[in-house]
C-alpha cells in the first residue's frame, strides 16, 4: 500500500483545491516546477491534467498518467463492441435471470467494470477504501455525468463516500460484487496494461481481501460475484456455488437464493 513518501498531491499555481485534497487524503503538497521526467522527491503524484484529477509516476520512461475515463478509450469500446449481456461478467452477476438488478461494487477501483454493468441496466453503488482511488473514481464519475450521450447510463451510478464495512448487515442489496486487488508474478504482470501497471504497483494488494466475503454476503440478497486471477486461490478460502473460467481470469459465484425468487 502507498505511504506519504511515495505519493503526493501536485499542483503548479493555485492550491487552495489542492489543500483540501492534501488535507483529505493527509498527504504532501508538492510544487510542479518542471516535467514530471524531472521529478524525484516522490515516486507518484495526484494532479490535475487536462481538467481531469491523475495519478502519475515521475522518472523517465514513466508510462501516460491515469484517469479515470468512462465516457471514452476502452471503456466506451467496451459499452460499444463489448457482448452485451454475453459478457462474463453479466452473466456472473445474473443479469440473464433478471433485469435491473441493484448491485454493490465493493471495490470499484476506475470504476470500468461498474460501468460495464450499469450500462446493461443495473443500478450500481460504487465503494472505494484507497482514498486517493476514491478521489480519481469520483472526478471521473464527476465528468462523466457531463456527457450527454452517457446520461441515462450515469444516472444508474451512485458513488459512496464510505466502505461496505460501514454498511448495516442485512440484506439490501442484489448482489455484491468482488474484485480486490491480487498479487502478480513477473509473468502474469507482463500482461497487465502499461497504464495500469504503475497503479497496482503503488496500490498493491488488499491484504484484508478475506474479510470482505463473509461482510458481502451478509448484504447481498441473491449472490455475490468475485473476480479473480487465473490460478487465484478462492477469496476467504470458501469454494464458490459455481465459478466461469475466462481465458486469464474467472468469476467465483456464491449463491444464497436463486434469482427467480421474489
Amino acid at each position: 500500500m502507498f505511504t506519504p513518501s511515495t505519493l503526493a498531491v501536485a499542483y503548479r499555481n493555485s492550491e487552495t483545491h489542492i489543500r483540501d485534497l492534501a488535507q483529505r487524503l493527509q498527504l504532501p503538497k508538492y510544487r510542479l516546477t518542471s516535467e514530471l521526467k524531472f521529478v524525484t522527491d516522490y515516486d507518484y503524484l495526484l494532479m490535475h491534467q487536462d481538467d481531469a484529477l491523475v495519478i502519475a509516476k515521475t522518472g523517465k520512461g514513466a508510462p501516460k498518467p491515469v484517469s479515470v475515463e468512462l465516457a471514452s478509450g476502452a471503456v466506451d469500446h467496451r459499452r460499444k463492441f463489448g457482448g452485451g449481456k454475453g459478457q462474463d461478467i453479466a452473466k456472473a452477476c445474473g443479469l440473464t435471470k433478471r433485469q435491473g438488478l441493484t448491485i454493490f461494487d465493493a471495490t470499484a477501483g476506475l470504476g470500468r467494470d461498474a460501468f460495464v454493468l450499469a450500462s446493461l441496466g443495473c443500478n450500481v453503488t460504487l465503494y472505494e477504501r484507497v482514498g486517493f482511488v476514491r478521489e480519481l473514481l469520483c472526478d471521473g464519475v464527476d465528468r462523466a455525468k457531463m456527457v450527454v450521450d452517457i446520461a441515462d447510463i450515469m444516472e444508474r451510478i451512485s458513488l459512496a463516500l464510505d466502505t461496505i464495512f460501514e454498511v448495516e448487515e442485512e440484506e439490501c442489496v442484489d448482489v455484491v460484487y468482488l474484485d480486490p486487488m491480487f498479487p502478480h508474478n513477473d509473468k502474469s504482470s507482463a500482461a497487465v496494461k502499461k497504464e495500469m501497471a504503475f497503479f497496482r504497483d503503488l496500490v498493491g494488494h488488499d491484504a484484508d481481501a478475506d474479510s470482505l466475503l463473509p461482510k458481502a454476503m451478509l448484504l447481498a440478497r441473491y449472490r455475490v460475484v468475485v473476480k479473480r486471477p487465473k490460478g487465484a486461490p478462492y477469496l476467504n478460502g470458501e469454494e464458490p456455488s459455481f465459478r466461469l473460467d475466462g481465458k486469464s481470469g474467472r468469476f467465483d459465484i456464491y449463491v444464497k437464493r436463486s434469482l427467480d425468487h421474489n
